[in-house]
């Protein structure tokens, strides 16, 4: 019996216990989770059967949490606030010259400041082995909620995330859409508005994505219909491709047309109003007093201040096709 219970309350069985109890919506859980329906159907069953009590129940079609779930919540949550203050505790006491330092790149960021960055990192601390990973926002904050990567860049704000009390921010640049094009009226502008740039049909990041809803946002705030999409793309070196091959327009970071403008065959202008954000670090309060990523993150600091990161951008961009 000891053996089953702890099978059943194993830390896979509590993630699909609380993805159901975000999404209240078994199919929509399932999929970020990645398994069946009626696989999440049967682990919620069983955890219903340890407990001894409903931990949901329907009206209509509409899921809720019983006071049985609310516990059950509440104590899940506890659970994984103790082993991530071990854990960050644990980690605080480790040597600031050894150790892994996992790091979460949203998919849609420009990366090679990053990357050129953390090979200069490298020369300096060979003993710190530094992990990235290309993730989506969902990746993200799953890997952070559950300490599995200690930094996160992302851009923000970011108003998917209900709760911001266990994470803290550190900006790294503030960023902004361009519009990219192919019209020669509008070749001359310094900015366009939004208006003028839905004559033709765009390529652009699913509609999940974060760039995708601010300038929906930004659109629907201007009282402009948002353009016609014709296809979507996860990275911004897809988008690209698409639109060198067929001239349909889209809007891509300033930092990535920097970063690749040589390759990018199209006009680029600000929007008017700008559509603004910020690239920055994201993780758990206290994970910057870990030694190794305190170090990590003031010798990020130092990289920049010798010059800014647009011109971090362009320089690596230079360096890489040399």
């Amino acid at each position: 019996m000891k053996n089953k219970q702890e099978s059943i309350f194993s830390s896979k069985t509590l993630t699909y216990f609380l993805q159901l109890a975000e999404t209240m919506n078994y199919t929509q859980a399932a999929q970020l989770l990645g398994i069946t329906q009626p696989a999440l159907t049967q682990q919620i069953k069983k955890l219903e059967r340890t407990v001894g009590a409903p931990l949901f129940y329907s009206v209509g079609k509409k899921l809720h949490l019983s006071d049985a779930g609310r516990t059950m919540l509440s104590a899940t949550h506890q659970i994984y606030d103790v082993l991530n203050d071990a854990t960050d505790e644990i980690q605080q006491t480790t040597n600031a010259n050894t150790g892994v330092i996992k790091i979460g790149l949203l998919a849609s960021v420009e990366d090679s400041a990053f990357t050129h960055f953390i090979s200069e990192y490298y020369l300096h601390n060979p003993e710190v082995k530094v992990t990235f990973f290309n993730m989506t926002r969902h990746e993200i904050w799953e890997h952070l909620e559950n300490n599995e990567i200690d930094l996160a860049i992302m851009y923000l704000p970011d108003d998917t995330i209900k709760n911001w009390k266990p994470y803290e921010s550190r900006k790294i640049i503030d960023e902004q859409l361009l519009f990219l094009h192919h019209s020669d009226k509008l070749a001359t502008r310094k900015r366009v508005h939004f208006r003028d740039t839905i004559a033709s049909p765009w390529v652009t990041y699913p509609s999940s994505y974060f760039l995708s809803h601010i300038l929906k946002e930004a659109y629907k705030n201007q009282l402009v219909d948002a353009p016609h999409s014709v296809a979507e793309f996860t990275t911004p070196f897809q988008l690209t491709q698409f639109l060198n091959r067929t001239g349909v327009n889209s809007a891509l970071p300033n930092s990535f047309y920097q970063a690749h403008q040589e390759q990018i065959h199209a006009y680029a202008v600000a929007f008017e109003p700008a559509i603004q954000f910020e690239l920055a670090f994201v993780y758990r309060k206290g994970k910057d007093q870990i030694p190794r990523v305190a170090q990590f993150l003031e010798a990020f600091d130092a990289y920049l201040e010798e010059e800014d990161y647009l011109s971090r951008v362009a320089e690596n961009r230079v360096k890489l096709n040399e």
